[in-house]
Formats: C-alpha cells, sequence, structure tokens
C-alpha cells in the first residue's frame, strides 16, 4: 500500500511545528491539520506540487511503500525505491549533538559537496 509520510519531511527540514508551517503558506486548518496527522488519502497535483516546492522535496519523497503481506518476491520491482528504511532524518537534532567546534567542518563539507553537485 502507498502511504504519505509527511512527518519524515518535516523533520529533515527541521520543521518542528508543520501545521503551524503550512497555516502560514496559506494552506486551511483543515488541510494542515489532515497533512500534520499523515491522515491524506487523497492529494490534488496542485496542492502535492504546492508541499513540494514548499519542503524542496519530490512526490518520491513524500510516499512510502508498504508491500502487501500476500505480495510475493518484490525486490526487484520499481516500488521498492519508494520502501523506506525507517531510518527518518533529524538533521537538526544530530547537529545539535554536535560538539560546536566541529560545526564548521561540517557545514564545509556540505557546502563542498553541494558544489560539486552543482558542477555534474
Amino acid at each position: 500500500m502507498l502511504k504519505y509520510n509527511f512527518k519524515r519531511v518535516f523533520r529533515a527540514r527541521g520543521i518542528d511545528r508543520p501545521f503551524t508551517f503550512l497555516k502560514k503558506a496559506g494552506f486551511s486548518d483543515n488541510f494542515a491539520s489532515k497533512i500534520n496527522n499523515n491522515r491524506v488519502y487523497r492529494l490534488d497535483l496542485k496542492d502535492l506540487e504546492r508541499i513540494c516546492f514548499l519542503l524542496r522535496c519530490t512526490p518520491h519523497d513524500l510516499l512510502e511503500w508498504h508491500p502487501e503481506p500476500s505480495m510475493e518476491s518484490v525486490d526487484a520491482h520499481p516500488l521498492e525505491k519508494l520502501r523506506k528504511s525507517g531510518n527518518d532524518l533529524d538533521l537538526i537534532k544530530t547537529i545539535s549533538s554536535i560538539p560546536l567546534e566541529q560545526v564548521q567542518r561540517i557545514e564545509n563539507l556540505i557546502k563542498e559537496e553541494l558544489r560539486s553537485l552543482e558542477g555534474e
């Protein structure tokens, strides 16, 4: 079954109050509440695009695939790419646990990596 997992992306982006974030972006209380509580079963493509734009992600980042137990070997199926490891990204929490003198070094490594990706 395909499911949305918005919380994973919010955590990765350091957004600890998704409801407030979505409200400030112009979404309704009802819509923001559904997203915040992962109770979205259908999503208009226009809204999906808007959320992806705000979170700087793709629909691929928001979707997770949980195969039904009755499905046979699915390891080679393209949907396998949507199976998440369960290791949510929490960069803010990780960085806040690093000694301050090492944060600058890590920031420089990230900037260097981003520059190399732009050159590709």
